[in-house]
């Protein structure tokens, strides 16, 4: 009998591998299934995972076992009514069925049709965030000395076992073996034609104490052989790690909010989920991002995470007070040529009058030529402002960095925010 042995270090039906798979063969039903989910849930409550139910077709691991042939003895406790040679009565079929258990309905509503497959918290921000990307991201010179990556730069004699280069180190010892071995491989077979030739001769011409000599020197010269290690601390070789200083792919993003009167308590929940959601992409998919978090209402004002999402104010809204506040940031703190500089702005579209015609120059002749990317949503049901219009102008000028959408309800912060962070096509 052939016996098969899973050893694999996942249980039964937890393989690693065949999970990557099975993701991958259900990536569209899946991904559906997520969109739905952020659409349901609260964006603060985004990171944890997510119970998704797909078709139960073709879901399950080959599994081996024995079939029905063969003698078997079953000894089952507790049995006072069955002896043995009775014959056990099969359980019928039909309505006396268990819904998902026999493929038909169920209380529960799962069947044999509907399988419940649960995401982790990586797998479901895999999900979310799947095809986004900061666009327009490039790196920048070398600004930072002290930002490095490890890169390979050949071997050594020394190093730690982790690092050891099998190959390397076993092509080492055989060379080793084949340089120490040869002379004595040479002496050895030297001795050996030596013996030979002495016991060739007449028996009165040989010399015995010559034989026992050669004897003697054969017996050494093979444990000097034998005694050449296979390897030795001199044949290891490890391979060798340096430090070399990498280009900068540093990013900025700058979160700017209007808390104006105009702005309900509905629109700066809008406004908050969106900056969330943006948050945990910067936060989940680069290390090297910093937020810059700005309020504003006739006066800008930068704040930390706290202050921006849950303190309130009220006034009126001048929004080139915080584009010049952004301005002059990028000027003390972030300058163009070792930063990605990127705008997300979310605004209800009120503004004081001609302050739109303001915002509108500032972007095209100062923020826009040193920016990778403006992102503006305005969060209203009502018709577009001055701010909009202005801002369309703005989107004319850089089609390929300037992008702005409408949110009217918490359902389209997620479809909104993908196309805003979509991934492009390389040129």
């Amino acid at each position: 009998m052939t016996y098969f042995i899973d050893r694999r270090a996942n249980a039964k039906h937890k393989s690693a591998v065949n999970r990557q798979r099975f993701l991958d063969r259900y990536r569209t039903h899946i991904k559906r299934s997520v969109e739905e989910a952020v659409n349901r849930r609260s964006i603060t409550d985004m990171e944890r995972g997510e119970k998704v139910s797909i078709p139960a077709r073709d879901i399950s691991e080959p599994v081996f076992q024995h079939g029905p042939g063969g003698k078997r003895t079953i000894v089952s406790p507790g049995n006072k009514e069955f002896v043995e040679g009775d014959r056990l009565r099969r359980p019928g079929g039909g309505g006396g069925g268990s819904g998902a258990g026999e493929g038909g309905a169920s209380n529960q509503g799962e069947g044999m049709d509907e399988f419940a497959f649960t995401l982790s918290r990586e797998e479901f921000l895999d999900f979310v965030f799947d095809g986004l990307e900061l666009p327009h991201l490039e790196r920048k010179a070398l600004v930072d000395l002290d930002e490095v990556r490890p890169v390979r730069a050949g071997v050594s004699r020394d190093g730690v076992p982790a690092r050891m280069n099998i190959v390397r180190s076993m092509r080492e010892a055989y060379a080793r073996r084949i340089a120490m071995r040869a002379p004595i491989r040479r002496a050895l077979r030297e001795a050996r034609e030596a013996l030979d030739m002495e016991e060739a001769k007449d028996p009165v011409l040989r010399n015995p104490a010559r034989i026992a000599e050669l004897r003697a020197e054969i017996k050494r010269l093979e444990k000097r052989l034998e005694s050449v290690p296979f390897i030795d601390t001199y044949d290891l070789r490890y391979n060798n790690l340096v430090n070399q200083p990498q280009p900068s792919s540093k990013a900025v993003m700058f979160c700017v909010m209007d808390v104006s009167g105009s702005m309900t308590q509905a629109h700066k929940d809008i406004a908050k989920r969106f900056f969330l959601l943006l948050y945990l992409f910067l936060e989940r998919n680069y290390e090297k991002v910093e937020l810059v978090f700005v309020r504003h209402h006739t006066a800008a004002k930068e704040v930390d995470e706290e202050e921006f999402f849950y303190s309130r104010e009220t006034g009126g809204t001048i929004v080139s007070s915080a584009l010049t506040l952004v301005d002059e940031i990028i000027t003390d703190r972030y300058p163009p040529g070792q930063w990605n500089l990127y705008v997300a702005q979310a605004s209800d579209g009120d503004n004081w009058d001609d302050d739109s015609v303001n915002c509108r120059e500032q972007l095209v002749k100062s923020l826009m030529p040193r920016l990778q990317y403006y992102t503006y949503v305005e969060i209203t049901p009502h018709a577009h402002q001055a701010l909009w219009e202005e801002y369309e102008a703005v989107a004319d000028a850089f089609p390929d960095r300037f992008a702005m959408r409408q949110i009217v309800e918490a359902g389209d912060i997620y479809p909104v925010f993908r196309e805003l962070f979509k991934r492009r096509a390389a040129h």
